[in-house]
């Protein structure tokens, strides 16, 4: 019998598992009550006939032990007023504590010792008195042996109760951090699939949108030259570019998926720039790199927006530019990095058709992607300044300035790489073109 509160299980099957749960506290109350009414039936003279008041205070107490879990006080105060009033009227002796230690125990598992003691108090003081009454010419010692008895039973049914609650108050936590624990691995679960998501969308952005890229291009040319030339192109080539054009759809959708609204994914940084730009190289995309300053660490924040800066801008060379090649310049100023991308992007008028107007450079405008959209959004964030357009004498431009923290002192080398006099003016992030 314990003392936690619960109310009955709802659900299929739960209205009969709520009842069944106070059965034994049912039984143990007609059990007593059956005890008591025996007792009362068979006391042997001197002591008092039980009258019709008796036998209701008895049967009152049935119902309080019934109800000792869920109102433990209450049932306390019913069974000790009850069996103090029948002890002083029927003097039946010992058996009238079972209901007060019953509902002594249950009380004190509730956590309420201080009532369950002035119950006890009351009742033990009923039964002393009457039992000095009812006990003339009795030995002494055997009046204090039944006072001692039945004190040692209460400070039992005490002790019993505290370590019911102390029981219940380990399981109930032992239930908690089992539930903590089972929070814990799914969060450690649903962390480790983000992170596998956002592993798998780096690969397939730093990997496979360039190498489409440069299939696209590659089909691109085949297809201009043809035409150019008053040939026919052919339907596998015609389709080649076809197919190009909807694998960077599809893998623009993945990635969208892969990446979802808040993630965060974790590039390189400004160290690994000259694999970006080999990878770029073994594409077939003509492509240098040019560092200028002291190389000094960086905020964790600025060294991935280079590297993302770098990686979307040759991706779009190789995407749009046709036959081109490009050249990629960090510079380390005080207090700042600036990150410049040109190509000369095989236009010569700045108009994004090319020479022959065959439409294999920028004759369109990019869609954006999930790289360039982190480009936007780091270079915003960081409060840095970003320029991107056609340069005047053809091809396209990328130009970032963002913060870097101060020079250490009494550092002196070459300044950061600056565009160049016929460059268009630098421009705030949230106004600047799209590559």
């Amino acid at each position: 019998m314990g003392s936690d509160h619960a109310g009955p299980r709802t659900g299929r099957g739960g209205a009969g598992i709520g009842w069944r749960r106070y059965v034994p506290e049912a039984a143990l109350a007609g059990a007593v009550v059956v005890f008591l009414v025996a007792g009362a039936l068979s006391a042997p003279p001197p002591a008092p006939r039980p009258q019709v008041l008796d036998y209701l205070l008895i049967l009152v107490c049935g119902p309080a032990i019934a109800a000792c879990r869920r109102a433990p006080v209450a049932a306390l105060l019913v069974a000790a007023a009850c069996m103090t009033l029948y002890s002083l009227r029927a003097h039946p002796g010992p058996p009238a504590a079972v209901p007060v230690l019953i509902t002594v125990y249950a009380a004190v598992g509730a956590g309420r010792r201080t009532l369950a003691a002035g119950a006890g108090a009351v009742f033990l003081g009923a039964f002393l008195a009457t039992d000095l009454g009812a006990s003339a010419g009795q030995p002494a010692e055997q009046i204090v042996q039944r006072t001692i008895l039945l004190l040692g039973w209460f400070v039992a049914a005490a002790v019993a109760g505290t370590v019911s609650r102390h029981r219940l108050a380990y399981l109930r936590q032992v239930e908690e951090r089992a539930a903590e624990a089972e929070r814990t691995r799914e969060e450690t679960a649903l962390r480790r699939a983000g992170e596998e998501r956002l592993r798998i969308a780096r690969e397939l952005h730093d990997s496979l949108t360039h190498t489409i890229s440069i299939i696209k291009v590659q089909a691109g040319v085949a297809v201009h030259l043809a035409r150019k030339r008053g040939e026919e192109v052919p339907a596998a080539l015609l389709a080649i570019q076809e197919a190009g054009r909807e694998a960077m759809r599809e893998l623009r959708a993945t990635l969208e998926v892969l990446r979802e609204p808040g993630d965060e994914p974790v590039p390189n940084g400004v160290e690994r720039l000259a694999g970006l730009v080999e990878r770029a190289r073994a594409t077939g995309l003509p492509a240098t790199l040019t560092v200028a300053g002291f190389r000094r660490d960086l905020p964790a924040e600025v060294d991935r927006a280079v590297y993302r800066i770098v990686q979307e801008a040759l991706t779009n060379v190789a995407r749009h530019a046709g036959p081109a090649s490009a050249s990629v310049c960090v510079g380390y100023g005080p207090g700042e990095l600036s990150v410049r991308i040109d190509d000369d992007g095989g236009d010569v008028d700045g108009t994004g058709t090319g020479s022959d107007g065959g439409g294999i450079g920028r004759d369109a405008a990019p869609e954006p992607g999930v790289g360039l959209t982190g480009m936007r959004e780091r270079v915003a964030a960081l409060g840095g300044r970003l320029h991107a357009g056609p340069r005047p004498g053809g091809g396209f431009t990328v130009h970032a300035v963002l913060p870097a923290g101060e020079r250490p002192a009494g550092e002196t080398g070459p300044v950061p790489v600056e565009p160049s006099p016929e460059d268009p003016q630098e421009e705030r992030s949230s106004v600047g073109g799209t590559t």
